[in-house]
């Protein structure tokens, strides 16, 4: 078999984190030897969460087992979501935002056995429905949980208490059209009705201004899909949650902020 290197956009900070998560779990475990130390089974966990690469090519790269490396990769998620933060700790830091933008976006999985709850209407594909929040320079703050593709936004949104919490937090959140009715503190764009008046040039203005700001949360989404692993997840969706906050605490890592 033909065998290349390969680089992974991170920095060494990202791959110290994870290693040290790694170690220290062995030590508490006082696991025995390993085929991989904790500094290579670490590039290989995020060879897969970054670069979106197989357990077959993994195997290859990295002289292991496919099993072994499936196992490796599944030991650090765990480790890394174990570290994920909920809703009610981000707020500590959603709280002291100017707004918050709210927006969801759709991870494509495979087709499964019971495909109806995850086929999305809407992208007219199956995937799992994740809601982000970000700050006003559009960056990642936090993630959902994963739901079925065929929720929709705002059911998204209030099954993860994410309304009440912005609400009773007086966060102003700017979210899109989906997002009407939530009342609150969410703030979404004036929407012509049928059988109405169009809109006022008032009402165009406002929503103009609008789209400019809740443009920015579409980099939040962009940054949280630059792990290609997200491209198109190829394992069981119940997986699917503990991927996107192993993602959200490298990402956070990544970037420096909101760790210690």
């Amino acid at each position: 078999m033909l065998s290349y290197p390969s680089t992974i956009p991170l920095s060494s900070r990202t791959l110290n984190h994870l290693a040290d998560l790694i170690r220290a779990h062995r030590t508490q475990h006082r696991s025995r030897w390993r085929r991989l130390d904790p500094g290579r089974q670490a590039l290989l966990a995020l060879a897969h969460l970054r670069n979106g690469d197989t357990y077959t090519r993994l195997a290859a790269g990295f002289a292991v087992g496919v099993a072994t490396a499936w196992r490796y990769v599944r030991e650090a998620i765990t480790l890394l979501t174990a570290a994920a933060e909920d809703l009610a700790t981000a707020m500590r830091r959603i709280r002291r935002l100017a707004y918050a933008i709210l927006d969801g976006t759709l991870i494509p999985i495979d087709r499964v056995a019971d495909q109806r709850p995850y086929y999305s209407g809407k992208h007219k594909r199956h995937g799992v429905n994740v809601q982000v929040i970000a700050d006003p320079a559009g960056r990642l703050v936090w993630a959902s949980p994963a739901l079925p593709g065929s929720a929709h936004a705002l059911t998204a949104a209030r099954v993860h208490g994410i309304i009440d919490t912005l609400a009773s937090a007086d966060v102003m959140t700017f979210a899109d059209k989906g997002y009407q009715g939530a009342r609150g503190s969410v703030r979404t764009p004036f929407k012509r009705r049928r059988f109405r008046p169009k809109l006022s040039r008032r009402q165009k203005t406002a929503n103009r201004t609008h789209a400019r700001i809740r443009a920015r949360g579409e980099r939040a989404i962009a940054t949280l899909k630059t792990w290609k692993i997200l491209t198109k997840l190829r394992c069981c969706p119940r997986r699917a949650t503990a991927i996107v906050q192993a993602i959200l605490v490298l990402h956070h890592v990544e970037a420096n902020r909101y760790t210690g």
